[in-house]
């Protein structure tokens, strides 16, 4: 769930907003203005309850941000890379980089956000009261109390993706010292817990609660995508577990010369010949690496004025792996450097190129013969 509005960096994490959470705070601006606002607090105005309830769904994705936070700050703290939080329809999201490398770690990181929570709803209940002789004080704070409290409960319950289901799997881990079986459990609650909130939202709205209903066969079927996706990845990191490098990479390194033009190399060798990421070299010394991503950010009017040693990465900032090094340690690498390749290196020999696009046609050819 990436971000397409960027808001900015919170301790070097950078904040987003995904375009479904336009939707989610318009409904729940509205659900307060016109439903919990009038009902509770039936001396205030239509403006009041609108204006009210604008600047309590703001705070409450606040609370979500706060949240979603924890998890990143205790993650930093470990070592693992954060590559933002994300906040969209079904609350927030951190980009964790990798799974952490002990239970206790996971443990840690999984319990910050509802800890988070938990002092949050205890902020808003002392808030709460202080100003409850004041109801335009007092209407956001009692509802955010009540709200952060549900957010740190419903994400205690045990089935993966939400906190206590990776609370589960660090318990299931620790005791049984395999990382892969915990998240199969985990996984499998997590899929249990998504098809009964799809089935209450199904009997709700047979009940006549249409709205309320929608909403939790929607949370259910979100957490239970979640669930098989990351089943299945766990599976696939076990098959791979014993693959290295070398099995994966290509031999088939294009080298080129920083003088020429972008344009002779996009017609010579991308549009004939396919290729995707070429070695700058000189005099038989590598001096950079040049993807198909470092040239698309140059203007095609460009390209003609435009050589490879201009473009390229310099080969000081490039991130490498050697051949016999576990390819899930280097798709790891990876994802840390944000790269979509890297050299493959023998002391200062280069031997290879290993992409994400290789990796997935090696998958799905192990896949093919059942391997």
């Amino acid at each position: 769930m990436d971000a397409s509005i960027k808001l900015g960096k919170i301790r070097g994490i950078p904040v987003g907003l995904h375009t479904s959470w336009f939707l989610v705070f318009a409904l729940v601006t509205w659900s307060l203005a016109v439903g919990y606002f009038p009902k509770e607090y039936p001396f205030l105005s239509p403006v009041a309850c609108w204006g009210l309830g604008a600047l309590t769904s703001l705070l409450f994705f606040g609370s979500v941000l706060i949240h979603e936070l924890g998890h990143s700050i205790v993650a930093l703290r470990h070592k693992i890379p954060v590559h933002g939080v994300t906040l969209f329809i079904f609350g927030g999201v951190a980009h964790i980089g990798r799974e952490p490398a002990d239970a206790g770690t996971e443990f840690r990181i999984a319990i910050a956000g509802p800890l988070s929570s938990l002092v949050l709803a205890l902020g808003f209940a002392g808030l709460w009261w202080l100003d409850r002789a004041i109801p335009y004080l007092a209407a956001p704070s009692l509802w955010l109390m009540r709200i952060n409290l549900m957010l740190a409960l419903f994400n205690l319950i045990p089935g993966f993706p939400l906190d206590g289901g990776r609370v589960l799997r660090a318990v299931l881990w620790y005791f049984s010292g395999s990382f892969h079986r915990a998240t199969q459990i985990a996984t499998f609650t997590g899929q249990l817990f998504a098809f009964g909130f799809i089935g209450l939202g199904v009997f709700t709205i047979l009940q006549g609660n249409f709205i309320n209903g929608l909403w939790l066969v929607f949370i259910g079927w979100f957490l239970q995508n979640a669930a098989a996706a990351t089943y299945a990845q766990t599976a696939l990191q076990k098959s791979l577990r014993d693959i290295t490098v070398a099995q994966a990479m290509t031999r088939d390194c294009q080298l080129v010369p920083p003088h020429m033009p972008l344009s002779q190399l996009i017609e010579d060798y991308v549009l004939t010949g396919g290729q995707r990421c070429f070695f700058v070299t000189e005099a038989d010394r590598l001096r950079g690496l040049l993807t198909l991503t470092d040239m698309a950010r140059i203007p095609k009017v460009e390209w003609a004025q435009t050589t490879a040693g201009q473009v390229m990465v310099p080969w000081e900032r490039i991130v490498r792996v050697k051949p016999d090094m576990a390819l899930l340690a280097a798709l790891q690498a990876m994802d840390d450097a944000n790269v979509n390749q890297v050299p493959v290196l023998v002391g200062d020999e280069l031997v290879g190129m290993l992409s994400r696009e290789q990796v997935l046609r090696y998958i799905r050819t192990r896949s093919e013969l059942g391997i």
